[in-house]
């Protein structure tokens, strides 16, 4: 069920003042006594709190992983997801409506994943949780479980980064601005005052087509589709361009763009991207090395072996900059990125035999 939580007024990294902040977060399983069982999972750009069924009728995005008996047993832990400050799954952010009754909109201001931190260390300080057991996400959760460890050194006794880096690279830095172009060229855009007229669909749909082909690998488009045609469609049916029939791929990203253009917003598409571009866990604090020589935490890392957004060099990368030895556990799985997803069922036993194992 989801839950919503008010963290009052704050004030943002980059100037930025939210006078009054609300998250939404999900829960599952019992804060024991001394508050020592609870865990923190971290969604991913366009995900959601719901990383569990429970006692819902719907699927969670991590139920392999999360639930009664499984790695991270809801018998034992308290498992808490929150929806990141700016989303739009319940927590506030453009879409929500200031102190006038409007939607931000264009005015919202610019979040970090540290200022997303901050935010959720008051929800904790709310539900009683002076320091997690564990803080893990995949992907931009990764990069907030790792700002976790860094910004709160001492809440933080576990961090588990799975497909993610150090720091928002060029390249991953570059398809994000094709993304963030694709939505604001949108006609219906209007700057980002949308919420009273035509959301920008288009230019969403676009931008998760852009994304989604950096989530899959080559190998994984290859062996779906090929150059085959859509059913019934034929590529070279047309003297026209536009009039012509899909391949079959083609097909396949126009239905990953309307999927996400008919679940989320727009503006926060573009504030949760501008976000982890700006990821960099040693921005003001020296070397990714002196960043991370001071945190207390024990790490698990783990990479994607065919990940083409989130290169398994730079999860090595990171894991050699940390103060204690950490190898990268590597989940093979010929999707790309997107197998931290899909092959979840990789990083359950180890992360049951590191983190979550019986006292």
């Amino acid at each position: 069920m989801l839950r919503h939580a008010r963290i009052g007024s704050l004030d943002l990294e980059t100037g930025g003042h939210l006078p009054d902040v609300s998250l939404a977060y999900e829960a599952w399983g019992t804060l024991n006594e001394d508050a020592t069982n609870a865990v923190l999972v971290a969604h991913a750009l366009t995900g959601s709190t719901h990383v569990a069924r429970g006692s819902s009728e719907e699927d969670g995005w991590w139920d392999a992983l999360v639930g009664p008996g499984k790695t991270v047993d809801t018998d034992r832990f308290f498992v808490v997801a929150v929806n990141m400050l700016g989303g739009c799954y319940g927590s506030t952010g453009p879409s929500s409506l200031d102190v006038q009754g409007r939607p931000w909109g264009s005015r919202f201001p610019f979040v970090t994943i540290r200022d997303s931190v901050r935010a959720e260390a008051r929800l904790a300080d709310l539900l009683g949780i002076q320091a997690w057991h564990t803080v893990l996400g995949g992907s931009l959760g990764g990069a907030r479980a790792l700002e976790w460890a860094v910004t709160e050194p001492g809440r933080v006794n576990r961090c588990a980064v799975i497909a993610c880096t150090a720091a928002s690279s060029a390249e991953q830095i570059a398809f994000g601005q094709a993304q963030l172009d694709a939505i604001r060229l949108d006609p219906d855009f209007n700057g980002g005052d949308y919420y009273n007229g035509r959301a920008p669909v288009a230019g969403l749909g676009l931008a998760r087509r852009i994304a989604h082909i950096t989530y899959r690998s080559e190998a994984e488009l290859e062996y779906r589709f090929g150059r085959q045609p859509q059913a019934q469609e034929e590529p070279l049916g047309s003297v026209l361009p536009g009039a012509r029939g899909r391949y079959a791929v083609e097909s396949y990203l126009d239905h990953q763009g309307r999927k996400l253009a008919g679940r989320f917003d727009a503006n926060s598409y573009l504030l949760l991207t501008e976000a982890l571009m700006s990821h960099d866990v040693a921005r003001g604090r020296g070397t990714v090395r002196q960043a991370l020589a001071d945190v207390d935490a024990e790490f698990f890392i783990a990479a994607v072996d065919s990940d083409r957004l989130y290169l398994p060099q730079q999860s090595s990368d990171l894991a050699a900059a940390l103060p204690r030895t950490t190898d990268v556990h590597m989940i093979s799985a010929p999707i790309g990125h997107d197998g931290f997803l899909t092959d979840v069922e990789q990083i359950g036993v180890p992360l049951r035999e590191r983190f979550f194992g019986e006292p």
